[in-house]
């Protein structure tokens, strides 16, 4: 059995009941360890969980070789920041295990699609999502401006293993490059599902390096009047 868990946004205490269940009668455990950061350590989850948590890269999970030789005749764990399905990478994994024919679960937890809520946008107003990476790309500009009148949510690039995090201000710095206004009023999230997140709306030319992570980028499209008296709360 393979159990593809999401563990949430912020610490060890945000896995469901369920998905601590499953981790506990588990033989291996595995954290994929390239979609997002958590606000605790692999000794803190381990620790909570009463488990030893190997991290894996994307590559082990792509391949996915050794959890499907696992998962027929083991209880496999893989757990996913945030939820299962934020990553395409999970989707593929579960055609492999259908078309092995192995026998899979999906746990589902909340991820940033929905935690960005918290800004008062609403999220049925969000177009396509885009990611900005570290080189350079038109493409996350090319979208905002498909989106029109509607939200776009930038997520920023990142690898964990080597400590490496896009601040949503050179995230801006490369939108600018692709043509974007500057003027334009964006929001800013660091840290969503923690205790204390961190949440700006202002001009883009006014965000600063915050050095706290993960980050991700809003550009707001037409704003209804409540959505429009929600984000004033964090102007800056």
């Amino acid at each position: 059995m393979l159990s593809l868990i999401g563990i949430g946004l912020n610490d060890e205490k945000d896995i469901t009941v369920k998905g601590l269940e499953k981790v506990k009668a588990a033989d291996y455990v595995y954290l994929e360890n390239y979609t997002s950061k958590l606000q605790c350590s692999l000794e803190t989850l381990e620790k909570f969980y009463g488990k030893a948590v190997v991290p894996v890269e994307r590559e082990f999970v792509e391949d996915g070789t050794i959890l499907m030789s696992q998962a027929g005749y083991q209880n496999i764990v893989l757990l996913i920041i945030g939820d299962v399905f934020s990553a395409t990478t999970h989707i593929a994994l579960t055609m492999m295990a259908k078309e092995k024919h192995i026998d899979f679960e999906i746990i589902n937890n909340a991820s940033v699609m929905n935690a960005i809520g918290i800004t008062g946008l609403e999220l049925y107003k969000f177009g396509k999502t885009t990611s900005i990476p570290f080189h350079e790309s038109n493409t996350a500009y090319d979208i905002i401006k498909s989106n029109k009148l509607l939200h776009t949510l930038c997520l920023l690039d990142l690898v964990p293993k080597e400590n490496k995090f896009m601040e949503a201000s050179e995230a801006i710095e490369k939108l600018e490059k692709s043509g974007f206004n500057m003027k334009t009023k964006v929001v800013v999230c660091a840290q969503l599902g923690s205790k204390n997140p961190t949440i700006l709306y202002t001009e883009a030319k006014n965000i600063k390096p915050l050095n706290i992570f993960p980050q991700c980028l809003i550009i707001p499209g037409d704003l209804h009047f409540i959505e429009k008296e929600a984000l004033e709360g964090y102007s800056k």
